[in-house]
């Protein structure tokens, strides 16, 4: 699994080359001034484009079969911001199909695709938009009243809301109270966080914003070094009153300490030095730590001849909350990889890599555990402890046990219709973990670690019994023809998983049989990758078609449905537009719901640029 998408069957496809160029001199001819020279330029950016960029994304007027499945086509990115795409080209995902090209060079694609002016980041600051908060409240105690902090209101990570503010009854009746804007932004990549009357929430441009959750206006913005995906986590300020700390990860593998009051940066610390590795996971904040989840975009570099495949390893660091410095790092796979051979070119080849940790730890206080999934492997053999529900003690970082629930995953992007000497041979299915295994009481006294994989099963493990396996659920007729991406929820008696083929499943946690399983929307709605929430009643659901549903826990159906793909009046002024929910799902709490609209990546997603809150008339 990798950070923008999931592209197990690429395809060839250079067909486009020629009815883009006409359009491509037109927009470098802004870029360049095209004289002879300019002229010159503009030609060998548009042969970059095609070599580098046509194999993987289709163009807009074919399918998006024609390139790598769920890689963005041509005309998603063209929805998207250049400072996305560019970004993607420096230091993401698509930075090793960009090696040797210049920065102008990736200025000017990255302009062409999107077909709009890099602007400047200052558009994004707090400062320089009209609805400043003008009479900031003080932030409340996280611990009372209300809130939604992190990826769920607790560290169970059960996503449920417990005390939402309204009934299930009510949710017929909510209404869309405010929308803000984001300058810049292709895609919304944190979930909202709620503590004390305030929201904060990341964005791809790097920004996080804390915004007032009445009104929507803003009280700061803090620019980190790249996008933030995560939730923010919330806690106190050791040794300050009534002080409150921020805490993130961002794409370069920084995490972050920021006033929540005022957005002043406390401290700063890299938790991987690998060149891929990132923090897409929302850290999780217990007794003074901060448990740190890494994954990396090694995945999608690891087919490229050039590039030297494969060394990075997931891993947990945990973190003195207070100061930032590393109490323990825990890598899923112990051994550090090894040179094996080197390929044609010349470039040495590794193996004992992969196990990425995408999502929020789960805490146990009981067993004194912390609980992750792990990702698949990037080379064979495939590690033990990838695929995998394992549990570290939160004191020491000892692995305590570790539980395979595929075995002989090793997959690369790109390697399934073009194969390089990098591919795994064979090359495994893709059925790692992206979701935040749940810890949910059982009636019978017992407890369950409940995980949705992308073979489209539900594994459920015992916590207090080495991890042994409880049950399988079986949601698809055959493995991977849908995924469980991003994460389930669990009530009291239920757990909520969706896939990414539409269908919204029900299951007991006690033995895994399915109570229902519906599919409430068309084909249009193109699935479920977001995380779903549940609040007593109901489940939300947010879709990759720009769909905002709640269901009816005791049968799936549909009760409430907005549709986010269209513009919005803002209450900063900003031009926005809904799209896409991929990987965060909807928050809830003190009575309002909040989502943030647009998601590019997984499953094709749309562009949007917008948070919407939604309360009771």
């Amino acid at each position: 699994m990798q950070v923008h998408y999931s592209a197990r069957k690429p395809t060839g496809n250079l067909a486009h080359a020629n009815r883009i160029r006409a359009r491509a001199f037109a927009l470098l001819s802004l870029v360049f001034f095209v004289d002879t020279a300019g002229a010159q330029t503009a030609s060998r950016v548009i042969r970059a484009i095609d070599e580098r960029c046509a194999i993987c994304h289709s163009s807009a007027d074919q399918s998006a079969a024609a390139g790598a499945e769920g890689a963005p086509s041509q005309a998603t990115l063209q929805q998207m911001a250049p400072e996305t795409i560019l970004r993607a080209m420096t230091t993401g995902a698509m930075r090793v199909h960009a090696e040797g090209l210049s920065e102008d060079y990736k200025l000017a694609m990255a302009e062409f695709i999107s077909g709009r002016k890099l602007g400047p980041l200052e558009a994004g600051d707090a400062r320089n938009m009209p609805n400043r908060c003008t009479m900031p409240t003080p932030l409340g105690d996280p611990a009372a009243g209300p809130a939604w902090n992190g990826w769920g209101p607790d560290p169970t990570n059960a996503r449920f809301q417990p005390d939402p503010g309204f009934s299930a009854a009510d949710i017929p009746r909510l209404a869309l109270k405010w929308a803000f804007g984001f300058p810049g932004v292709s895609s919304v990549y944190g979930q909202p966080t709620v503590v004390g009357n305030r929201l904060f929430v990341g964005v791809d441009t790097g920004y996080v914003y804390s915004l007032d959750t009445v009104t929507g206006c803003v009280h700061w913005s803090f620019l980190a070094e790249s996008g933030v995906r995560n939730a923010v986590n919330i806690g106190p300020l050791t040794g300050s009153a009534n002080r409150y700390v921020a805490h993130f990860g961002d794409l370069r593998a920084n995490v972050y300490a920021v006033d929540a009051g005022t957005g002043e940066m406390l401290w700063k610390t890299t938790v991987d030095s690998h060149p891929l590795a990132v923090v897409t996971g929302s850290p999780t904040l217990y007794e003074g730590r901060l448990y740190v989840p890494v994954s990396s975009r090694e995945e999608a570099a690891g087919g490229s001849l050039n590039y030297p495949c494969c060394t990075f390893r997931g891993s947990i660091v945990a973190l003195d909350a207070a100061t930032g410095q590393q109490v323990w790092k825990t890598f899923a796979i112990p051994e550090e990889p090894q040179p094996t051979r080197k390929n044609t070119r010349g470039t040495q080849l590794w193996n004992g890599s992969g196990a990425a940790i995408w999502h929020a730890p789960t805490v146990d206080p009981r067993n004194r555990a912390v609980y992750v999934a792990t990702g698949d492997a990037y080379a064979h053999p495939a590690h033990p402890n990838t695929d995998a529900v394992m549990a570290i003690h939160m004191d020491t970082g000892e692995i305590l046990w570790s539980v395979q629930d595929w075995e002989d995953d090793a997959w690369l992007v790109a390697c399934g219709q073009n194969p390089t000497e990098n591919c795994p041979d064979p090359l495994g299915p893709d059925f790692d973990f992206g979701t935040s295994p749940i810890l949910q009481p059982l009636p019978n006294g017992r407890r369950a670690l409940l995980a949705g994989q992308k073979s489209g099963f539900v594994f459920a493990h015992d916590p207090d019994h080495n991890g042994a396996r409880l049950w399988r659920a079986e949601l698809v007729e055959t493995p991977g023809e849908a995924e469980i991406l991003f994460g389930g929820a669990a009530d009291e008696r239920t757990a909520y998983f969706g896939l990414d083929n539409g269908t919204l499943a029900a299951l007991d946690p006690v033995t895994g049989l399915r109570r229902w399983q519906v599919k409430p929307l068309p084909e249009s709605a193109r699935g479920i990758t977001a995380a779903v929430t549940a609040v007593p009643g109901a489940v939300f659901v947010g879709w990759q078609g720009g769909a905002l549903t709640a269901h009816d826990t005791d049968n799936g159906r549909v009760i409430w449905q907005f549709d986010m793909l269209q513009t919005f009046d803002t209450v900063n002024d900003v031009p926005a537009r809904g799209g896409s929910m991929g990987a965060p799902g909807p928050t809830v709490a003190g009575g309002m719901l909040f989502v943030g609209s647009g998601y590019v990546g997984l499953g094709n997603g749309t562009p949007g640029n917008v948070l919407l809150a939604f309360g009771l008339p």
